[in-house]
């Protein structure tokens, strides 16, 4: 390790110890701490609530620098809040990283309008970071953001990860952003119960210039562009949930409750959140397939391919939408489904998202 990187690693750990010493990561959550269960018990990883329970962590428990795997659940954690940078795998990747980070990271990019993902060198750094920091440890607490987001998009949990260093509950998910892991990563909203602790986090790693924020860091090094995406997708999920507030027409998609939420509104107008995932055009309509909870998707259905194009929201695929109207069933053969038509291009709202530059972007 370079003489740079052995300085940083002293200063993440004297960051870690002042944590540990500090007040319990659970501090900042609304209303009174959330109390871990005993450390012999082990909870039902998709039963509803905010702690999940206390798991041992698996052999060769570090995925990379956002995801864990614990013993007794089968698929492994998705970390909240961070999303690290991918690590280097091919031998390609590692040479051409080698000669040329610059063109390496531009040729990853090519003509996408948004930030990609890419292993780079910090990625690597990442999960040599979890990995010292979960070194020694047996047993890690996991806990949710929401009672009802069990789930991400592709089947695995979604937590925060606490252990007990000297004593004391440590959030591993704060500490990977104080150190430059990671920032603090709002692309699908922003965290409920610590929010201001990932902000401070991520202040205070940017101030000291550590990790990813580190001039000569070799990372993505375009998170001004992918902080103003995020924010603004956040910024569009936080107003659709503080207007959820005390209603029941108003479901998002990727709770473990929608789909018998929808039912039960059958033949009701509701408001529904979610990610477009893709959009379909057939002879005569449009279908759009929004997100739900664990890959169960549920179509927006466009007969007017007019009310579609004046809509907007052919240009946001994969981003957060809300959309309006009553739920239908429909019924084809033995194929079956709840599905909300659109005739108004009014039904459907759009989050305000900067849009780079697509004649410069395509140029380069």
């Amino acid at each position: 390790m370079h003489l740079r990187g052995r300085i940083e690693c002293l200063v993440i750990w004297a960051c870690l110890a002042m944590c540990s010493c500090g007040r319990d990561a659970t501090a900042e959550a609304p209303g009174k701490p959330i109390r871990a269960p005993a450390a012999s018990r082990v909870a039902d990883p998709v039963q509803e609530g905010l702690v999940i329970g206390e798991y041992r962590l698996a052999p060769h428990a570090v995925v990379d620098g956002d995801t864990i795997r614990v013993e007794n659940v089968e698929e492994s954690i998705r970390l909240l809040s961070i999303d690290t940078e991918e690590k280097v795998r091919s031998k390609r990747d590692r040479a051409a990283v080698e000669v040329d980070f610059e063109k390496y990271l531009k040729t990853k990019r090519g003509n996408a309008l948004r930030p990609r993902k890419a292993g780079t060198p910090m990625g690597n750094r990442a999960t040599e970071f979890a990995e010292a920091f979960f070194k020694g440890i047996e047993t890690v607490r996991l806990e949710r953001d929401d009672p009802k987001a069990l789930r991400g998009r592709y089947g695995r949990l979604l937590a925060y990860a606490f252990v007990k260093k000297n004593g004391k509950w440590a959030s591993y998910n704060v500490e990977a952003v104080r150190a430059g892991m990671s920032p603090y990563f709002t692309k699908y909203g922003y965290s409920h119960r610590f929010h201001n602790q990932f902000a401070r986090a991520e202040a205070e790693a940017r101030r000291a210039q550590r990790g990813i924020w580190d001039p000569e860091a070799k990372g993505y090094g375009d998170y001004a562009e992918r902080k103003d995406w995020w924010d603004a997708r956040a910024a569009f999920i936080q107003a659709f949930e503080h207007e959820t507030a005390g209603r029941d027409d108003y479901i998002v998609l990727t709770h473990w409750d929608a789909n018998a939420r929808l039912e039960e509104k059958l033949g009701e107008e509701v408001t529904v959140l979610g990610t477009v995932d893709k959009v379909q055009h057939f002879k005569g309509l449009v279908r759009v397939r929004l997100g739900g909870e664990q890959g169960n998707d549920f179509p927006i259905i466009f007969r007017d391919k007019a009310v579609f194009l004046r809509s907007g929201l052919g240009r946001y695929e994969y981003e957060p939408v809300r959309v309006r109207g009553p739920i239908e069933r429909y019924k084809r053969g033995s194929y079956e489904t709840l599905q909300i038509v659109v005739g108004d291009p009014e039904q459907v709202g759009l989050p305000s998202l900067p849009w780079p530059d697509e004649t410069a972007q395509a140029a380069e």
